[in-house]
């Protein structure tokens, strides 16, 4: 998924989609550096009509694909399940960089269509893993490592997609293609990694295997405090009924859970971030930027270095608070941007403060709302649930960013130099449920953060007795 915005360079995509369809010549596009050459002329609608499947495919493949984190990674295990679904990442690849040889319009739907299946699974799982390995006291910080290695491989394929470099009409094949190279590595390296302890003990009851691997991950020591509370939540699991994606959503024990965790990935999401990133060149366009490009790489690399920020607060400052801080901070620069291009055409000055929101906007999302919502799932739940909650967390968040990426350009078409101050309302009301339902989960073990919800849950008489909890239990 490293070539994520390789759209911001289609218009070669365009040309070799128009000339495959006939509705261009089948000639060498040279002349565009005069402005004579095609990029000049009215985009025919049959290409629209491909490319915007071109966009959408993806996030159709991620949506479908979550569905099956759940069961991809609880039919071999979590290693084993990631280095499956990493064919399909080469398929995508080939499909991609072979554009040329047929019909570029099918191969590039057809190898984004298997690359968002891939990313789908992937985005599920890799968090999954991450947050059954990590240590407490880390594991907000391995799971922001996540968010850091997509931001920099988006920031990898913003460089390489120059024009100078792969984004031209010789090469884009190539840039598109390379979307499969990081599969190729983690084939090669994941067998080097431990399966998930917790997946070994309580999933499949593998004791020996289970301690085995906490060595390999911790070292030579005495690992039966971690057995310890593995063994107690193998029997809280084992209290519980199969718990599917149907079972979750009706059950009431795990309301509040999941209520939290669709609401901080459709926060991450319907914040407008995707908006700025799909759109960056053509806003910076728009504030007078006369390289938009160049400066729309600056935002990746500002995407970049606070996700390392982030890396280095999230377990000293809490998930909590940097959410909170970094959705208030987006609504602030939402209204901000807003302003600036309002009074654009008034006040020359002004393009440097739409400038200023979008990066400051960037900044605020990378240190929580961008990378929380793919671990903090894993911790508000317990074993027997976490792989249905994630893909249904992962299905939201595909969905919502599918429908953010098609309905963009109509939202703005309609609410031109005001469309940002929709995104504004809705990070305020993200702000204050956050503040008002999102628990602090830093130092805390999965059976601490369980027990949090479910004291919400006894706050109604005639439900602070055991047999009553366990009776939900099993209802569930």
């Amino acid at each position: 998924s490293t070539v994520f915005l390789y759209l911001l360079q289609g218009q070669q995509t365009k040309q070799h989609y128009g000339r495959s369809l006939g509705v261009l010549p089948e000639e060498p596009l040279l002349l565009s550096e005069n402005g004579t050459g095609t990029e000049k002329q009215e985009v025919h609608p049959s290409v629209v009509m491909y490319w915007s499947l071109s966009v959408s495919i993806f996030s159709i493949g991620g949506v479908v694909s979550s569905f099956l984190v759940g069961f991809v990674g609880d039919l071999r295990g979590r290693v084993k399940g990631m280095l499956m679904v990493n064919v399909l990442a080469v398929i995508a690849g080939l499909l991609m960089v072979m554009a040329k040889m047929w019909k570029p319009h099918v191969m590039v739907i057809a190898g984004r269509c298997v690359m968002g299946f891939y990313c789908g699974l992937s985005s599920g799982l890799v968090p999954m893993y991450i947050g059954e390995i990590a240590p407490m006291a880390y594991r907000g910080s391995l799971g922001t490592l996540h968010q850091l290695a997509i931001v920099s491989g988006i920031l990898l394929s913003q460089v390489l997609g120059l024009e100078f470099l792969l984004g031209n009409d010789y090469y884009w094949p190539l840039l598109l293609g390379l979307s499969g190279a990081p599969a190729v590595l983690q084939s090669l390296l994941l067998p080097l990694c431990p399966e998930s302890p917790r997946y070994l003990y309580i999933k499949r009851g593998m004791v020996e295997e289970a301690k085995n691997s906490l060595r390999r991950l911790k070292g030579e020591y005495d690992p039966s405090a971690d057995l310890e509370e593995m063994r107690r939540e193998k029997e809280e699991v084992e209290k519980e009924a199969q718990v599917s994606i149907a079972v979750l959503v009706r059950s009431s024990l795990y309301r509040q859970q999941l209520f939290v965790a669709l609401m901080m990935h459709l926060s991450q999401q319907l914040s407008g971030i995707n908006a700025i990133f799909y759109y960056s060149t053509a806003i910076f366009e728009r504030a007078g930027v006369t390289q938009p490009v160049y400066a729309t790489i600056g935002v990746g690399v500002l995407n970049t270095v606070f996700t390392m920020v982030s890396v280095a607060l999230v377990d000293r400052a809490g998930r909590r608070t940097l959410t909170l801080i970094g959705l208030g901070g987006m609504c602030i620069c939402a209204v901000a941007m807003t302003v600036g291009l309002v009074y654009l055409k008034v006040y020359s000055w002004m393009s440097y403060v739409s400038m200023s929101a979008i990066f400051l906007f960037v900044c605020f999302f990378e240190i929580g709302p961008g990378p929380i919502p793919w671990f903090i799932v894993a911790e508000l739940f317990s074993q027997g649930p976490r792989p249905a909650a994630i893909a249904l967390a992962g299905c939201t968040n595909w969905t919502s960013n599918f429908i953010i990426g098609m309905t963009f350009p109509y939202i703005e078409a309609l609410c031109g130099s005001y469309v940002f101050i929709l995104f504004a309302v809705l990070l305020f009301g993200f702000t204050v449920f956050t503040y008002l339902r999102v628990p602090e989960t830093k130092g805390k073990t999965f059976e601490e953060i369980a027990a949090v919800f479910k004291k919400g849950m006894k706050q109604t008489p005639g439900t602070r007795k055991t047999g009553t909890e366990t009776g939900t239990d099993s209802q569930a």
